[in-house]
């Protein structure tokens, strides 16, 4: 059983429409990628971890969810800060990690089927214009956050699997069998999207 992100609350932040959430969350990012000062960014990162401290996650939760950010974080320091300059990168980093941390506020506080139903209203004028279906974007969305956290999971259990039996410096025994198990999710999205359709 997968783990939910949404933790029941009674917070200020839990009782905002999803909506609202979402179009803050819409631009606080044009913001932070229009800032350039860290200090000003900085200020940022701590009101966005003031907001995912307030949602009730504990320390556990967290590190669940943003373990595996870390090293993404730390490469991209590195490649910008070598390109760039290390003032350049250090803003870099605190912009993705307010972004990070005002999603994640987002979706700890509102819960997911709130979060699909916004999107469909939202593309409700494509599907007038007959661009797509806005059900079926939903529904794939769904599906979507519904499987990416189990992809993780199955890289995890491939990971110590073949660790086991002592192949855990060979990186084609755990590429091989995730890119199996991600196209088979993949074929079982598009199968409920399939059978959605009238």
């Amino acid at each position: 059983m997968l783990e939910p992100l949404y933790i029941a609350g009674n917070s200020r932040l839990h009782r905002l429409p999803a909506g609202l959430k979402l179009l803050a969350l819409c631009a606080a990012g044009a913001g932070l990628f229009a800032l350039r000062d860290p200090r000003w960014l900085g200020l940022a990162l701590a009101v966005a971890a003031g907001l995912v401290w307030s949602s009730g996650a504990g320390a556990a939760l967290l590190w669940r969810q943003l373990r595996g950010l870390a090293w993404v974080l730390l490469a991209l320091g590195l490649f910008t800060g070598f390109f760039q300059g290390w003032v350049e990168a250090l803003a870099v980093l605190l912009r993705v990690g307010a972004m990070v941390g005002l999603a994640l506020a987002v979706t700890l506080t509102t819960r997911t089927a709130d979060l699909i139903a916004v999107c469909e209203w939202a593309l409700l004028p494509l599907q007038r214009l007959g661009l797509l279906d806005a059900g079926k974007v939903a529904l794939a969305l769904a599906l979507a956050l519904r499987f990416v956290p189990e992809i993780w999971r199955n890289f995890h259990e491939i990971r110590e699997a073949q660790a086991a039996r002592g192949l855990g410096a060979n990186p084609l025994a755990l590429i091989v069998p995730l890119i199996v198990l991600t196209l088979k999710r993949a074929q079982e999205v598009s199968e409920a999207i399939d059978a959605r359709s009238p």
